[in-house]
């Protein structure tokens, strides 16, 4: 059974969301036949007024209070989520958690929920038990009826390649770094798709143990004769690392080695040179999480699809990257 809204109770009343609202809520502007008609058709199709919402319906935020590495990403999204709430008429609650009790708990109180982060199985079948819209951009299980935005992880990966190909580089690294990250593998993919259609290059994933620093990785691969001229860094913070311990070997960037990020978060400009990213679009992440839960809140959807909308980011050209080398860099001793 379809869950009863403010806008249920004005189509059978023909009355506007506002009025139903104000009525429900004991405020003014209006009359006394009005608000008791409005609260007879409430109680007649058995409406349940959404905790603290006296005029505004409530959005809720929710993110996964361990997720620390994409804390950057979640701050921007909150920013577009704030702006297009307020813009739409909604008042927006937050919580940072990643118990289910306590998710499901917070839900109760909203009439629609982004849910930001890696939330588990048993969080998020307790929210979708609620029947209340959700809006995930954390990873989906395959075909999951969800409504899901997020960025273009696999495209943007390519688009990587490509442009690192064009730029000359023909041994190129995707730093890969801890595994367990579904974007960073959604990236890694995308990157492989391209360079493995070109024989000529030579490509290497470059994971991590969590003994084991990049520059032991890295000096391992070059005593191999595997020697990039080109690392792909799976978000903007492996970047830095690897900016700063290759120029640490004595390595020029970018006329020896060019290196690129993703994310263009706000320290790829608080280095030198300045890093070369794929910018994620945070904030219209946001904005457009909204926007799928107003068109649910206001039936504009079908009920029977889930909707995914993916928000392509794009490279940004600082300096950190440039055309390969004729010959590969020289060999570096550590710490010369």
């Amino acid at each position: 059974m379809a869950r009863v809204t403010l806008s249920t109770i004005a189509q059978r009343t023909g009355l506007s969301k506002f009025a139903v609202s104000r009525s429900l809520s004991g405020k003014d502007g209006v009359s006394e036949e009005t608000r008791r008609r409005v609260r007879e058709v409430a109680a007649e199709l058995g409406y349940s007024r959404v905790v603290g919402e006296p005029g505004q319906p409530a959005i809720g935020l929710v993110f996964h209070d361990h997720d620390l590495i994409n804390s950057e990403l979640h701050l921007l999204i909150q920013g577009g989520v704030q702006a297009e709430a307020q813009r739409r008429g909604y008042q927006v609650r937050m919580r940072w958690t990643h118990r289910a009790d306590e998710v499901e708990e917070f839900a109760r109180t909203c009439s629609g929920v982004v849910m930001v982060g890696p939330h588990d199985r048993a969080s998020l079948d307790r929210a979708y038990a609620l029947g209340r819209p959700i809006v995930r951009t954390g990873w989906l299980t395959p075909l999951e009826p969800a409504d899901h935005v997020g960025g273009t992880d696999h495209e943007a990966g390519s688009a990587v390649a490509q442009y690192l190909y064009e730029l000359g580089h023909r041994t190129i690294a995707y730093v890969h770094g801890t595994p367990g990250y579904r974007g960073r593998m959604e990236r890694y993919y995308g990157v492989r798709e391209v360079l493995e259609q070109k024989p000529e290059v030579r490509f290497r994933e470059m994971r991590f143990a969590a003994e084991v620093r990049f520059t032991e990785h890295f000096l391992a691969a070059e005593a191999e004769g595997f020697r990039p001229t080109a690392f792909f860094c799976a978000h903007d913070g492996l970047a830095l690392t690897v900016v700063s311990e290759l120029l640490r070997l004595g390595y020029r960037i970018p006329e020896d080695i060019s290196v690129i990020g993703f994310g263009d978060f706000a320290a790829a400009t608080q280095i030198s040179p300045h890093l070369t990213t794929v910018k994620t679009n945070g904030r219209e992440m946001g904005i457009t999480c909204v926007r799928l839960l107003d068109d649910r809140l206001h039936g504009r959807l079908s009920p029977g699809t889930a909707y995914r909308v993916h928000i392509a980011g794009h490279i940004v050209h600082r300096a950190s990257c440039g055309p390969a080398r004729a010959t590969p860099p020289a060999l570096r001793a550590v710490g010369g």
